[in-house]
């Protein structure tokens, strides 16, 4: 199997009456069944169509998470198209510039976003349909369309653009094709063992990779399936695990630091459940150690890029195999360590930079062929970023970060971005946002901040200054005032200073 059409065929296939997705505390408890899935992805290739949108082109979605919404990102994997879906926690000029710079013709978008994105589209060069769609509902399209099912995509079809942040504040759109998902799927479900009678709590958005490959995709490789809440609530998580009978947990550090402050459930409510997988940062080890004695539940921990469909390492399913502070063995493809400079080999337990191959692996990045060559060694081997090292057993270790990102919960900030919004403010000469260690984030966001002469400025302006600008999740949690930043010989801020200093 090597396209999304093909998984979700097979699954069909042997069991067609079996549960593919339910809602949970909120859709009413409906259920979408694997029968119905096959029959909503025709209707949403019928519709497509009718709205001119070619084979190949690009669909976003701006949508919270739902069973509509899943139906709408198979289906348009299924008929051919290219996924996008956009970030919501996006601010508005970022989120104009994926729509913009993705070549979408049509944005499927819930009806509380439907009015910022019809003034998002409104300009660009080109005509963009926008169809609001409640994500709780299926659409269903005229049933008088043709009955005839689109053409087959074909596994080098680019099947899902999804923009990740960077070090220079302008999203990268990630090409991944129907061969790279299908692979990453199947490697998946092979990982942990999951079975047709398997079932994971998606509580993580579908906008981040880790949800659209491991809660949405992996599942369908045997017939699996998902209970979906519209969002995590650390107050309902163990009521919902087990009035949904699942049987494992897919989630990331700042989810486990918040259930770990409240009370431990009893023991009938994670009496089904196999294991815990975290993944998209990394998991302090007092954190994995506390859950599993707190809930009794296994921890496997994962690390993968959007640029990797979601996991290229996972530790493995049997717990005394797995390694403390490891992110685990190359999953899904191979993994090697090099050296960041020549970029030559590095031999086991020496320090150097992670980096992947295999068929999980991106295409390149959408429209910028200077990233797409920066990220590649010369033969081949995709750069992840990560300092680390690998030991004898093939285990890795992630030691630090060659780029300046900021990971806040799983989701990528880019310092300049905050630096940029800082030096708007009229007494700020100069600003560097780092990241700093943050128990229920993994990291939060300092601000290095220099006042022109003579300006004043408090705390509490800059704060509330960010929070008109960036947001509350991007706003600095702390801020300091210093007299100069550290520069190098070129008059380039040096970050990782203030970073070790932070």
């Amino acid at each position: 199997m090597r396209t999304v059409r093909e998984l979700i065929a097979r699954a069909v296939a042997r069991r067609p009456e079996a549960v593919y997705a339910m809602a949970v505390d909120h859709g009413g408890g409906a259920t979408l069944r694997y029968r119905a899935l096959l029959a909503g992805c025709r209707q949403v290739a019928r519709g497509l169509d009718a709205h001119g949108v070619k084979r190949g082109a690009v669909v976003s979605l701006v949508m919270p998470n739902g069973l509509a919404t899943l139906q709408l990102l198979l289906g348009v994997m299924w008929a051919g198209r290219c996924a996008n879906p956009v970030n919501l926690l996006s601010q508005p000029d970022q989120m104009r510039y994926v729509l913009e710079h993705s070549d979408c013709t049509l944005v499927f978008v819930a009806p509380e976003w439907a009015g910022r994105v019809r003034d998002m589209v409104t300009g660009l060069r080109r005509r963009v349909a926008v169809v609001e769609v409640s994500p709780d509902v299926v659409p269903v399209f005229d049933d008088a369309l043709p009955a005839a099912d689109a053409p087959a995509p074909r596994p080098d079809d680019m099947a899902l653009l999804m923009y990740t942040s960077g070090t220079t504040g302008v999203p990268k759109g990630v090409m991944l094709t129907q061969a790279n998902l299908t692979a990453n799927a199947l490697a998946i479900s092979a990982e942990h063992a999951l079975g047709a009678r398997d079932r994971v709590l998606a509580v993580l958005p579908l906008y981040h990779i880790n949800a659209f490959a491991v809660t949405m995709l992996a599942p369908l490789a045997e017939g699996g399936s998902l209970a979906m809440p519209p969002k995590f609530s650390a107050a309902r998580f163990w009521d919902q695990a087990r009035d949904a009978e699942c049987t494992w947990l897919n989630v990331v550090p700042t989810m486990i630091s918040y259930l770990l402050e409240g009370s431990a459930p009893l023991r009938e409510q994670t009496a089904r459940l196999r294991f815990c997988r975290s993944a998209s940062a990394a998991l302090p080890p007092e954190h994995l150690r506390g859950f599993e004695a707190k809930f009794g539940i296994g921890v496997v921990e994962t690390m993968g890029l959007t640029e990797t469909v979601a996991p290229s390492f996972s530790n493995p399913l049997d717990p005394a195999q797995r390694k403390l502070g490891s992110v685990g063995r190359a999953s899904g493809g191979e993994a090697c360590v090099v050296d960041a400079a020549t970029l030559q080999p590095v031999a086991h337990g020496g320090t150097g930079e992670l980096a992947i191959r295999g068929p999980h692996v991106m295409r390149g990045y959408y429209k910028n062929p200077e990233a797409t060559r920066a990220a590649f060694t010369p033969d081949g081997w995709l750069r992840t970023g990560d300092l680390g090292h690998r030991d004898g057993d093939g285990f890795f270790f992630v030691t630090g970060r060659l780029k300046e990102l900021i990971i806040k919960g799983g989701e990528n900030i880019a310092p300049r971005e905050i630096d940029e919004a800082l030096l708007k403010h009229p007494a700020v000469l100069e600003a560097a946002a780092v990241g700093v260690p943050d128990a229920n984030y993994g990291q939060d966001i300092r601000a290095c901040v220099v006042l022109k002469p003579g300006a004043k400025a408090s705390l509490d302006d800059l704060h509330a200054f960010c929070l008109a600008e960036l947001g509350r999740y991007k706003t600095p949690r702390e801020f300091r005032f210093l007299a100069e930043l550290p520069k190098g010989p070129s008059g380039k801020v040096q970050r990782l200073k203030l970073a070790e200093d932070a």
